[in-house]
């Protein structure tokens, strides 16, 4: 199957503001999406009690930043996001709840250029799964490594997959029926469908591993549930 295209990927979240703008019934098909963004957040506050400047990629509405900001008020944040009416919504957000300055910055993580060990904490919400190849993923985490502070972190909340493949489809047929309780079957097959279509995510292991490869000198599991995880690592 030929996966989306970014092009595709920014119409369709262009359209999808106000549903992800709602923690609570905008991300359903996340297990446990408000759990893994409490804990990345609370984890990022600990490891970089003094951080002053925050980096969100893939800000969607803005969910991430302003959970930090809940625990860090005074971050100065850059936003970067695909989709203009994302950032669009994310700014208005954030703006209300820092007296710093808040950037946005729009276009791919991979190609918007951004200050060197200028970040303190990097928080990426549900959007390395659309990384590809394996180059793709190194050289991407190669960039955000560049990026930040010595002792800053990078916090990850991610679908992901299994490195052994019979426990990947126990996973997603798990998911599976965690999407159909919500839904029903039609529902199950339109998320599958859609993942399938969009997305490439890897295991925890393979990103934890290549975040130590990369330099990070600690990486960290916070939650793993099936098809989801919260992980991250610190400069």
């Amino acid at each position: 199957m030929n996966k989306s295209t970014i092009e595709e990927i920014r119409q369709r979240f262009d359209k999808d503001v106000e549903r992800f703008s709602n923690l609570d019934t905008g991300q359903l098909t996340t297990i446990d999406a408000k759990i893994s963004l409490e804990l990345i957040t609370e984890a990022a506050k600990r490891i970089a009690p003094n951080a002053e400047q925050l980096l969100d990629i893939g800000c969607g509405a803005g969910n991430y930043s302003l959970k930090m900001l809940s625990k860090l008020p005074n971050l100065e944040c850059t936003l970067v996001d695909l989709s203009g009416p994302m950032l669009d919504r994310a700014f208005e957000r954030v703006t209300e709840q820092t007296n710093k300055k808040v950037h946005v910055v729009k276009g791919d993580v991979r190609e918007v250029s951004l200050k060197q060990n200028r970040y303190d904490i990097i928080l990426a919400g549900a959007v390395l799964h659309h990384l590809r190849d394996d180059h793709d993923w190194e050289t991407t985490f190669k960039k955000i490594y560049g990026l930040l502070k010595p002792g800053g972190c990078l916090m990850i909340s991610d679908l992901i997959t299994q490195d052994t493949e019979i426990l990947s489809e126990y996973t997603w047929e798990r998911y599976g029926d965690y999407l159909e309780e919500l839904g029903g079957k039609d529902y199950r097959k339109k998320v599958l469908d859609y993942v399938a279509k969009e997305d490439s995510p890897r295991s925890m292991n393979y990103q934890l591993d290549l975040m130590k490869k990369l330099g990070f000198s600690k990486v960290e599991i916070l939650h793993k549930n099936m098809c989801f995880g919260a992980f991250g690592g610190i400069k």
